[in-house]
């Protein structure tokens, strides 16, 4: 039997990273197994599909890894929708479901009570086919449906606790219970794994395969992400799109490697492991039971171990998007003409140390590219007290005088202009860090000011002296 798995995402927002991690298992058990991905968009919910969330899908795949070719579609479920129909008549037709005109008041009224199911009030009224009649499914009175489940065991479901559940709708159309199921079915999907959030439903949707005679699928429920809170990542409430973390310059590798980790981990005590390991020692059997807490902090120390892992040509070219200003990435505040590759090769070795994602490239070089600072107001009004003015002039002239412009230069000059009045080099030089870059924190000073070269560090200097008179 050859392995079928498939990834169902609905088109109706941005990608969820939890969407991306359920794509990632099965994709690497598809992988492991010798077998098939299959990608399905279910597409049926028009007024909340748009063309644009499908094409951000693929994007968002190809991002992480699974790109466009190597896995079996997109289908769409809308193309279906034929079979679904089909589907839910064959069980009309085998007794196995039946129609029922009863509101969501009527059996309020039956049951005295919001919170209880339908009561099969029609199991045996013989109700045809007709407008406002739903189709429901006849859930068998006795026994247990017994899930085999490759993470949580066999999990089993007393059938006389799941009521007659609709599986059509009162104009025909059938609900995504059994859409599901009919698609699974036609794509031959033998493994479904799926966060563990739709396991209520697997009772039902197991009863669906027996009943239109086809063996279940195995199933795998996946732990469900969560927030810091133990809450459920929400579109709403959390910072969930993959693209947002994409566009923000979060690395496709970081990113797969520490999706993976919700819920699983490596053998031994690390974390950060190439991705051929993953794909090697993954095991479903192994995914935790427990809610896996994406944690926003921990996956940013991921990215900068993945970004000063880079080779420095490499980083530089990473950095270009956000340089450059390109797609759905904000300009910089530098025009392209202003723009000094040379000086960016430069200083790329100690921006690489420095940030976290590539987004943060713009701010720790943009004073080398601009003709003065963006300055940051509350920044000069901390650093430049009584005595900056006259540390400012000491540092001026000494630099001036300077032979040699270089960084250990620099500093040593710096260093005696601070010995003179008493003070330490940190001391000393958040006046210049100001003057030149505009903030208090950045890239080594020293290396940057013999990037930025003499003529243009001492206008800076300069104008942020007459600044203070």
């Amino acid at each position: 039997m050859t392995v079928r798995v498939r990834f169902a995402p609905s088109p109706t927002g941005m990608f969820h990273v939890g969407g991306a991690r359920s794509a990632l298992q099965n994709w690497i058990y598809a992988k492991q197994q010798g077998g098939v991905f299959v990608l399905r968009i279910e597409d049926t919910d028009v007024a909340r599909n748009k063309p644009e969330w499908t094409e951000g899908i693929l994007s968002a795949l190809d991002w992480i890894g699974i790109s466009r070719g190597s896995y079996e579609g997109p289908y769409f479920q809308s193309a279906n929708a034929g079979e679904h129909r089909a589907a839910a008549a064959r069980l009309y037709e085998s007794g196995r479901a039946y129609y029922c005109d009863c509101t969501r008041e009527d059996v309020q009224a039956r049951t005295g009570s919001q919170y209880q199911g339908y009561d099969g009030y029609h199991r045996d009224l013989g109700l045809g086919p007709g407008p406002g009649h739903a189709l429901r499914f006849r859930t068998p009175d006795e026994g247990a449906t017994v899930v085999v489940d490759l993470i949580r065991g066999e999990p089993t479901f007393e059938n006389k606790l799941i009521e007659d559940f609709v599986i059509a709708r009162g104009d025909g159309s059938p609900v995504f219970l059994l859409a599901n199921v009919v698609d699974d079915m036609t794509m031959g999907i033998t493994h479904v794994i799926r966060a563990e959030e739709h396991l209520p439903n697997t009772p039902k949707q197991q009863l669906l395969w027996e009943a239109l005679g086809v063996k279940p699928p195995i199933w795998a429920h996946v732990p469900v992400v969560v927030n810091e809170k133990r809450q459920k990542l929400s579109k709403r409430r959390d910072k969930v799109a993959l693209e947002a973390y994409r566009d923000e310059g979060y690395l496709a590798g970081a990113m797969r490697n520490y999706l993976m980790l919700l819920g699983w981990a490596p053998s031994g005590d690390r974390e950060i492991v190439p991705w051929s390991v993953i794909e090697d020692e993954f095991r479903l059997e192994e995914v935790n039971l427990s809610s896996a807490f994406f944690d926003e902090k921990k996956l940013r120390a991921f990215n900068g171990e993945y970004i000063r892992a880079l080779p420095v040509a490499e980083f530089i070219d990473a950095c270009q998007p956000w340089l450059a200003g390109t797609g759905t990435i904000a300009p910089p505040p530098w025009q392209p003409e202003e723009f000094d590759a040379d000086a960016f090769a430069a200083v790329a070795p100690l921006a690489q140390t420095r940030i976290a994602v590539l987004s943060e490239i713009v701010p720790n070089v943009d004073f080398l590219f601009l003709a003065s600072p963006l300055m940051d107001e509350a920044a000069w009004t901390k650093t430049m007290k009584d005595g900056s003015a006259d540390l400012l002039d000491a540092a001026i002239a000494a630099f001036d005088a300077l032979e040699s412009w270089d960084a250990e230069s620099l500093k040593s000059t710096l260093e005696a202009v601070g010995a003179d009045r008493g003070l330490k080099l940190g001391k000393t030089q958040a006046p210049v860090r100001v003057a030149v870059t505009g903030r208090t924190i950045g890239l080594p000073l020293f290396e940057s000011l013999e990037v930025l070269g003499r003529e243009r560090t001492l206008t800076r200097m300069r104008a942020a002296r007459v600044r203070l008179v």
